[in-house]
């Protein structure tokens, strides 16, 4: 079956289709020993392709799993400072799994991880918008004032972001918990957006992506989505 060879790459698991598209643009694709190009179509089944000279691995079976992330841990496959990451933590599973989207190293809570890069492409592409909401807690000294600061207009790197839906869930002393909803879910959104209203951010957790609640899952812990949670992301993913 002829499909765009992005979709294919990130159907083997390799990566997720951003990521392929990116390994295409770099040259870093070949199909029948030629240089692939964005765009181009491949019959896996008749053509030869090859990522970084090595053959992409069958297709294997899709797994996907919610990850409650520790805090200190990093999001990436390998990482070259040596710090902790999040392949470690899924290590028991035989399937090479990739993160969906983001949590910084000093945030923690609901990571998804598969390796079915079209669904990752889905939840994560910036079109689809899906509501991912966060525990915050924060300090500042004008609480009341920095929290109408922190659901007003805001622009990250020079482009405006639609206003977060910001709860007060607890006073504390010299700051508060907040609840904070966002949906495009850019490089440290939350953070930066807390930064512009006057607030410090002391932890951050992610509790909610989509429909899926990170519930009562241990830290450190994992445990595969329902076929019905799969699907609800997915359709999610396609407004």
């Amino acid at each position: 079956m002829i499909q765009r060879l992005q979709k294919i790459i990130a159907d083997s698991g390799l990566m997720a289709r951003r990521k392929a598209e990116e390994a295409i643009r770099a040259g870093r694709v070949t199909v029948n020993g030629l240089p692939a190009a964005l765009g181009d179509s491949a019959d896996r089944d008749r053509d030869r392709i090859l990522v970084d000279g090595r053959e992409l691995p069958r297709p294997e079976e899709k797994v996907y799993i919610m990850l409650n992330k520790p805090r200190g841990v990093v999001c990436s496959l390998h990482d070259e400072k040596g710090r902790r990451d999040v392949t470690e933590l899924v290590r028991e599973l035989p399937e090479r799994l990739f993160p969906v989207g983001r949590l910084d190293m000093d945030s923690e809570g609901l990571l998804l991880m598969t390796n079915d890069g079209d669904w990752a492409n889905r939840l994560t592409h910036p079109s689809h918008e899906v509501e991912k909401c966060y525990f915050t807690w924060v300090k500042g000294e004008w609480i009341p004032a920095d929290l109408e600061k922190l659901r007003g207009p805001m622009e990250i790197d020079g482009t405006p972001i639609r206003p977060a839906r910001v709860e007060l869930l607890e006073e504390l002393p010299g700051g508060a918990k907040l609840s904070v909803t966002i949906h495009e879910g850019r490089n440290r959104q939350v953070r930066r957006m807390c930064e512009q209203a006057g607030l410090r951010v002391t932890r951050l957790c992610r509790v909610r992506e989509g429909s899926l609640r990170l519930g009562a899952l241990k830290s450190g812990q994992w445990r595969k989505l329902t076929a019905a949670e799969v699907e609800g992301l997915r359709k999610e993913g396609s407004l």
